[in-house]
């Protein structure tokens, strides 16, 4: 994997005052439980480790589950624009690659401008390629190229504006069953502590390393029943609810608000 712009032997790790989040499920945190009703993510993670190493940090996430890049734009960056972030992610694009109607270089272009932004205002821009879960998905075909032509636009888009670029899409475990949730699109806990680490790696701070790129145990044998089974289950669960929302034009995200909408003092997040 090319080194992350900018990687932790080339630069003297900042300190970081304020944190804001922005993007959809993925940096909301689903599938990942707090324990308390909600979900932590890998954002929750990543700024509970920031908070570790430099003794605290305002932390804010604004992420919505169903987000595409264009609804993150239009209502989540003004807000973190506002905010005045020494650090922001920017992780969006997946709900894009699902629609129907999908080209990657113009949802690239509107992450960019999301970089280019928050790079302008003096922000550090971290952001990720994004990992593939359409191996354990029956629509392989369609989506998998999709995500590699994203994946290629996003990784030119944040290098020529210096945003810190984590190569989570050529991650050879990516794709492994042990860090996905039971609908297959969003990481379980394993899943999301696995982002933070990478991300922090990216960011260079002191405690990790690239020991998040090692190999994974393999899944475990499924017999043909059973993944015959597991597939009817998943398509019952998940992937009918999906598909009824998008035809009726509705977002899992309808009517929610951001978890943590104001950048409060945070010296750990618990469990982090």
């Amino acid at each position: 994997m090319p080194a992350p712009t900018g990687s932790a032997k080339q630069r003297r790790v900042p300190r970081w005052e304020r944190y804001v989040a922005i993007g959809d499920s993925s940096t909301e945190g689903l599938n990942d439980p707090d324990g308390e009703g909600g979900f932590r993510g890998w954002a929750d993670r990543l700024a509970g480790h920031i908070a570790r190493y430099q003794g605290g940090i305002e932390y804010a996430n604004l992420a919505i589950r169903g987000r595409t890049s264009a609804q993150i734009l239009a209502e989540q960056l003004p807000v973190a624009m506002s905010m005045r972030p020494h650090l922001a992610t920017v992780v969006a694009g997946m709900n894009d690659i699902l629609a129907p109607a999908f080209q990657p270089a113009a949802t690239a272009a509107i992450v960019e401008q999301m970089f280019r932004e928050l790079t302008e205002a003096g922000a550090t821009v971290l952001s990720l390629t994004l990992p593939d879960p359409t191996p354990n998905l029956p629509f392989t075909r369609v989506i998998q190229p999709r995500l590699i032509a994203f994946n290629r636009e996003l990784q030119a888009a944040g290098d020529r504006h210096g945003v810190i670029m984590v190569d989570l899409g050529s991650f050879s475990d990516g794709s492994n069953p042990r860090l996905w949730s039971d609908d297959r699109l969003h990481g379980n806990s394993d899943g999301h502590e696995l982002v933070a680490r990478a991300l922090a790696h990216g960011l260079g701070v002191p405690g990790f390393d690239d020991s998040w790129r090692h190999p994974l145990p393999p899944p475990g044998p499924l017999g043909r029943i059973d993944a015959v089974r597991s597939d009817l289950v998943w398509a019952h669960t998940h992937a009918l609810p999906w598909l009824w929302r998008m035809i009726r034009g509705r977002s899992a995200g309808d009517g929610r608000d951001p978890k943590r909408p104001k950048p409060l003092p945070l010296l750990e997040i618990k469990g982090s």
